[in-house]
């Protein structure tokens, strides 16, 4: 017969086997970046989209463009919030593929027109998910959920000096020096042919880049279309403190891989980069195209750069460092 002692001594060990987790698996503490471009593996000349999956959960899609196959595309799963940098359609979508992969990496299938609403309207609408937008683009946004049986609510405004949180992660718009016209198709009816016949644009205020700080303490700086600004040191720098960004480097309309260079350099000063709008065939097989733009910004460079390669997950921590897939 066990005694006393024994016997505490063994109802002790049996609740303290009964408190260990059986498979326990450490929590998410990464802010994963998922490329949503139009070929798997590469980095090709269409490619804006980007996931955003913050540790808790919340997933933000960055400027869904001409390479995500409208809302039904497989590789969007949950979509909380959309971020559209502007209006032009290779960042707010006026087309798209037909499905991933299709085309080819230096001819991109852009063969699904999405007007007048936009992959970002049509998206939005199947996921329900917010579009956070800066300027006058969330009235645009709005009116074109309501016009579709969608919520007009769920267009929010985030303008510049202010921010809005949605599913926990904090979200700010910063000074992007780019055009930002809307294409008269989008409009429609007489006034839409008035406005196309006589080469006009509608009006939504400026263009936005954004930064977003997520539960993880990451602090990412999303640069939209820009030119060179003093906003990406007195800003996103020194007040932000962004350590992970996302730079355009296509040259002609945005800033090019020189330019793009001393942004991150000399102003922004992140832990790392994603380069991003090359405009150009970055990579071949996977491997990096040599004479490339996106190789003249990284060598330029002074911090990593990770080249967005479509489907390929990256993972960061709160510090900007790429803890896996780069």
């Amino acid at each position: 017969m066990m005694n006393r002692s024994t016997w505490i001594a063994a109802v002790g060990a049996l609740g303290a086997a009964l408190s260990l987790p059986v498979h326990a698996q450490p929590a998410q503490t990464t802010v994963k970046v998922t490329p949503l471009g139009g070929i798997d593996g590469e980095f090709c000349p269409q490619d804006r989209a980007l996931v955003f999956e913050d540790p808790n959960g919340t997933r933000v899609l960055y400027d869904p463009g001409r390479t995500v196959a409208g809302a039904t595309d497989p590789r969007l799963g949950k979509i909380d919030i959309i971020l559209v940098s502007h209006m032009h359609g290779d960042h707010v979508g006026n087309a798209h593929n037909k499905a991933p992969n299709s085309g080819a990496c230096d001819k991109p299938d852009m063969s699904v027109s999405a007007m007048p609403n936009s992959s970002v309207v049509n998206i939005a609408l199947a996921k329900k998910s917010k579009i956070v937008t800066g300027s006058e683009m969330p009235p645009f946004f709005a009116a074109k959920l309501k016009a579709n049986g969608g919520d007009p609510a769920n267009s929010m405004l985030a303008r510049f000096g202010g921010s809005v949180t949605v599913g926990g992660v904090k979200i700010a718009t910063v000074t992007a020096l780019h055009s930002n016209g809307v294409d008269p198709d989008y409009i429609g009816g007489e006034l839409g042919k008035a406005m196309k016949d006589v080469g006009i644009a509608g009006d939504v205020g400026l263009a936005t880049g954004y930064v977003l700080r997520f539960s993880n303490g990451l602090v990412a700086y999303l640069s939209g279309d820009t030119g060179i600004t003093a906003d990406q040191d007195l800003v996103v720098n020194k007040h932000y403190n962004a350590k992970l960004a996302v730079m355009n480097i296509g040259d002609g309309f945005t800033t090019g891989p020189a330019e793009a260079a001393y942004v991150i350099n000399d102003l922004v000063k992140p832990a790392s980069v994603i380069a991003s709008h090359a405009n150009e065939v970055g990579t071949v097989g996977g491997k990096l195209r040599p004479g490339s733009k996106t190789e003249a910004f990284i060598k330029a460079t002074k911090v990593p750069v990770h080249i967005p390669l479509s489907g390929k997950t990256m993972e960061f921590d709160a510090h900007g460092k790429c803890t896996a897939g780069c």
